[in-house]
């Protein structure tokens, strides 16, 4: 999985799954574009990486931003030739269900997770094909394909990134581009621990999330990372379509999605 002469972007890249994949891609030598939402807050990544000899540049945008997006597609371009692999991550939570999420919340959810993998799948598709082809790799989650309680907006969002990334892949796959995601279980990022700080007893909320894996611990983002990585990768260059869960056995016992049992539900 060597990336030597590569340009990756990823967004939600300051932290949690998408700083796991920047230190991934920058260790197999990928070229990587940083892109999130806040100031300066990859700045440090980009040190330490840099120390390290790794190519990368941080760039502040909001993905939901159709304006925002076509400005840095062409800055990515211009600092790095062009783009080869893109991965879609950025992502928030709000909880609420069907009758008390706003229309505010709905619309924020909605156009982070799900507008702007388009938008950015949008603008990068058109480089990747300049460059003979790529992948694109989307963070779905395991509500990609079951519900969380009191989590509508973000459950839709999940689901339709399945959609998104299928038409990606059948619409551009003679073009060689691979579209792909993975669907990650209770993964420790900064997202969960605010998910868990809403109760009265976050320890107890993080015990219950790591409960509903097989192996009975939470997810690090590394290990979600590495998958993102290969499928990214040359090694899967017949994987196009597809949804992986990356959940340690969450999605396997009858009824298994149950993150309410878990304490993530409405603020307690």
């Amino acid at each position: 999985m060597d990336f030597t002469g590569k340009v990756v972007v990823v967004t939600g890249a300051a932290s949690g799954i998408g700083e796991a994949c920047v230190r991934e891609f920058a260790a197999r030598h990928a070229a990587v574009a940083m892109v999130d939402c806040k100031a300066g807050a990859g700045e440090q990544t980009v040190a330490e990486l840099r120390q390290k000899g790794a190519t990368l540049r941080y760039f502040q945008a909001d993905v939901s931003s159709r304006a925002e997006v076509e400005r840095l597609v062409p800055q990515v371009v211009g600092s790095f030739g062009g783009i080869d692999v893109l991965v879609n991550n950025a992502g928030i939570q709000r909880y609420g269900s069907a009758t008390t999420t706003s229309e505010e919340q709905w619309d924020e959810v909605i156009s982070v997770n799900l507008k702007g993998a388009f938008l950015m799948s949008k603008y990068a598709i058109p480089e990747i094909i300049k460059r003979g082809g790529g992948a694109i790799v989307m963070t779905g989650s395991v509500q990609s394909v079951t519900a969380q309680q009191n989590s509508v907006a973000y459950v839709t969002s999940k689901h339709a990134i399945l959609g998104l990334m299928r038409s990606i892949a059948l619409d551009f796959g003679r073009q060689n581009i691979r579209a792909n995601c993975v669907m990650p279980g209770a993964i420790d990022t900064p997202m969960l621990r605010w998910a868990a700080s809403r109760d009265r007893d976050p320890d107890k909320v993080l015990a219950g999330c790591a409960g509903l894996h097989i192996r009975g611990t939470l997810g690090q983002p590394e290990e979600v990372a590495r998958v993102i990585v290969f499928l990214a990768s040359d090694l899967a260059s017949f994987v196009t379509g597809a949804a992986y869960a990356v959940d340690g056995g969450l999605l396997v016992p009858a009824g298994g999605m149950a993150f309410q049992g878990a304490g993530l539900g409405a603020p307690k």
